[in-house]
Parts: structure tokens; C-alpha cells; sequence
């Protein structure tokens, strides 16, 4: 499984630019042989609007952005994993999900709503993290402030998954996110992680970049601070390290 994690500018309102540049980014994913492409949270809308332009542009998790979405990925052969805001009934979710073409691999309502930011919009997903299989490999998906629980990555590691696909829109001043947690969260656990965050700024919010793909072993790759790239790592095998942490830890007190 060969993972692009594209970090680029957020572009607040313009869901059709969007997805444009989303075609042109998996499109130069699918020449650096990805089989996914990873946006930011929100990345269809931008993540810093309104709670009427959220309410407004809302969609639920088949409807025409998820369907434009699939398009993409049929016509460029690269799987994409993207943030979107979700409506079901009269809640709206910060959202996420993988399509693979026309199959959707895996679904994710972020469950850690973070400031009023979050909390003035959206609902809190009720569910843990589910695995599906995107191409061979077991994978999971989380939202951000998500990853920053210790809990999160483990209930996906524990449900099986090998990669955990986690947009983010990570402001300067929370670096310590990609540069400590991420990684210690890939080792911890024994998979990949991978997060990608925006650039530059969005009303009043300046974003740290540094997106990064941690892997088992902790090591880590990661973008700059500020310059808009795709960052592809090397293919690895499905295959996910079952690390001390997993097998002996003491499930009759927790």
C-alpha cells in the first residue's frame, strides 16, 4: 500500500474548485504509483466557516460531493480518503470516509469535538473506529483532535487496522501533534498512521503543516511547516506489527 498524504491550502466555500484540485492531486499521486490520496479534515469546504455555511453545505455520505469524489477516483485509479461536513436526519458531523471508486472502504464521524469551533457545529460521532479493506490492507480512519487519544488508534489497532487515514487541520502552536503523538501512536500500536494537515491560512487561523506518515517502527516521514506538497511514502506490506503494548497489556483492569 503506497499512501499520499496531500497537504495544500484551504480554499473556504468553493466545493467545486475543491474537487477540481482534488482530481489534479490524485491525478499526480497516480504517476507516483499511490494507491490512496489523503486530504485535510473539511477539506471540501474549508475547515474555519460559518455554522449556516456548514448547516448549508452539509451533504450526507452519498450525495453529490461523495459522488463527484468517486468519479475521481475511478477515472485516476487512486483511492481517496477526504473530510466533509455529514448530515443524517438534524445532526451534522465533521466527517470523513475512503472511496474506492464506488465502494466506500471505510466511514469516520470525528468523536472529539475540539473547542467551540467544532462544538458550535457539529455533532459527536456516537461510534469507535471502524476497519474496512482498501486493496489488501485493513484500514481506519479518525479526524484530528481524534488521533490525540491514546484510546482512538488503539480501538482501531485492536479492530484489526494496519493504516489509520486521519485528516487534520492542526493551527501553529499544536506541532508537538506531528512531531510526538503520531509517531508514538504508530509505535504504540504497531501501525501506520498517516496525517494530513492544511498550510497557510484561513480566517483567523494560521495552519503548522508538518503532515507526516508514521509507521510502526516510529520512524517517521513529514512535510514542512508551509509549503503545499504531496507527500508519498514507499509502499509497504499489509502487514501490521502486534508490539509488546498490544500483548501485554492487563485487559482484567482495563
Amino acid at each position: 500500500m503506497k499512501v499520499a498524504l496531500w497537504q495544500c491550502r484551504s480554499d473556504p466555500l468553493q466545493v467545486e474548485g475543491n474537487l477540481a484540485r482534488l482530481e489534479a492531486a490524485c491525478a499526480q499521486a497516480r504517476e507516483s504509483g499511490a494507491d490512496v490520496l489523503l486530504t485535510p479534515e473539511l477539506f471540501t469546504t474549508g475547515y474555519e466557516i460559518s455554522p449556516a455555511d456548514t448547516e448549508r453545505l452539509a451533504e450526507q455520505y452519498d450525495g453529490p460531493t461523495a459522488r463527484a469524489v468517486a468519479e475521481i477516483s475511478r477515472r485516476t485509479g487512486v483511492a481517496v480518503a477526504y473530510g466533509y461536513p455529514e448530515r443524517e436526519g438534524s445532526c451534522v458531523f465533521n466527517a470523513m470516509q475512503v472511496l474506492d471508486g464506488d465502494t466506500v472502504v471505510v466511514r469516520h464521524r470525528k468523536m472529539h469535538l475540539f473547542a467551540s469551533i467544532d462544538r458550535d457545529r457539529f455533532t459527536p460521532g456516537p461510534t469507535p473506529p471502524q476497519v474496512g479493506d482498501l486493496r489488501g490492507t485493513p484500514v481506519s480512519g479518525l479526524i484530528c483532535f481524534d488521533v490525540e487519544f491514546p484510546e482512538s488508534v488503539r480501538a482501531a489497532a485492536l479492530a484489526g487496522a494496519a493504516l489509520v487515514l486521519v485528516p487534520t487541520a492542526n493551527p501553529v502552536g499544536y506541532e508537538p501533534v506531528s512531531t510526538l503523538l503520531v509517531p508514538a501512536r504508530a509505535y504504540e500500536n504497531g501501525v501506520r498512521v498517516a496525517y494530513a494537515n492544511f498550510v497557510g491560512g484561513e480566517g483567523r487561523t494560521t495552519y503548522a503543516g508538518l503532515s507526516v506518515l508514521a509507521g510502526p517502527d516510529g520512524e517517521a516521514l513529514t512535510a514542512g511547516p508551509e509549503e503545499e506538497t504531496l507527500l508519498v511514502a514507499a509502499p509497504t506490506e499489509p502487514v501490521r506489527r502486534t508490539p509488546h503494548y498490544l500483548r501485554d497489556r492487563r485487559t482484567d483492569l482495563w
